[in-house]
């Protein structure tokens, strides 16, 4: 199972990275989809995750007795499976930011143009208890029927990608989007924001799957990080003049069809390196 070891080896990675970046502390996970089953990483710091620590368990599993070492919220990893049969990769994490958001918003849609990678908008499960349970993970899987991150009241995120790296890269942007959402709000004090139109977040969607891997590569390499609050969003991005929104009264959530399988070919194609 060449396959499989190679892919425990990029889960690993990917956890070990989002524990470098400052986006979870004691608390976190890593998982990949591998035919009917889903590679997750222990209930442990993901500093110091291996390939040989990663977990195996059925996507078919329901309420019951998790694998030994499996995190208790292993439940949600495998209702979005279910749920998004395109999501090959899913990432949790608790960015503070997150925490912000997911307090006075109940949809936040993107004001900057890579926030426009984590999906047409980002809606919010407004529940905040664990999701231990497989009933409670359906519940908040249902409010992700296409996009790319699901931030949890009182509970962080959830991010989704191609492959293990990507899911991690929309989790870091998912924080700095957040960290500019607020930072919006803050600014806007109560006028209205301005968020992205529909037709220039389907303009930076599209380019998506060729930038996205580009992030996760930048992401990887870089020997360590205080996480995207220090620094905000990528040089270069502009500022959309879309239409203004009261962030007191979110618009309903927008929905984009969504397909993970074309962000898995431009995946397949970036350079690969050998796995630790």
């Amino acid at each position: 199972m060449i396959r499989d070891a190679a892919l425990r080896g990029e889960v690993a990675e990917a956890a070990r990275v989002l524990a470098r970046l400052g986006l979870v502390t004691a608390f976190g996970h890593v998982s990949a989809r591998a035919a009917d089953s889903m590679l997750i990483t222990p209930a442990a710091d993901l500093a110091s995750v291996t390939a040989a620590s990663v977990i195996e368990m059925p996507l078919a599993a329901r309420d019951g007795v998790l694998p030994a070492g499996a995190p208790a919220e292993a439940w949600a990893h495998l209702a979005l499976y279910r749920a998004r049969p395109d999501a090959a990769a899913i990432a949790r994490a608790q960015p503070a930011a997150a925490f912000a958001v997911a307090a006075v918003a109940t949809v936040m849609v993107p004001v900057h143009g890579q926030a426009a990678w984590l999906g047409q908008s980002v809606p919010v499960y407004g529940d905040a208890a664990l999701l231990r349970s497989a009933d409670r993970a359906e519940r908040a899987a249902s409010c992700l029927p296409a996009g790319e991150a699901l931030l949890l009241r009182g509970n962080g995120a959830l991010t989704l990608g191609a492959a293990p790296g990507l899911a991690v890269a929309r989790m870091w942007l998912l924080a700095a989007a957040c960290d500019v959402y607020l930072a919006a709000l803050s600014a806007a004090g109560t006028g209205p924001v301005t968020t992205l139109s529909d037709g220039e977040i389907t303009s930076w969607r599209a380019v998506g799957g060729e930038l996205l891997p580009r992030l996760w590569e930048h992401l990887r390499s870089r020997p360590g990080s205080a996480g995207p609050g220090s620094a905000g969003p990528g040089p270069g991005e502009e500022q959309g003049q879309g239409q203004p929104g009261d962030h007191r009264r979110p618009p309903a959530p927008r929905v984009m069809p969504l397909d993970l399988r074309e962000e898995r070919e431009h995946h397949r194609g970036a350079p690969d390196r050998e796995q630790t």
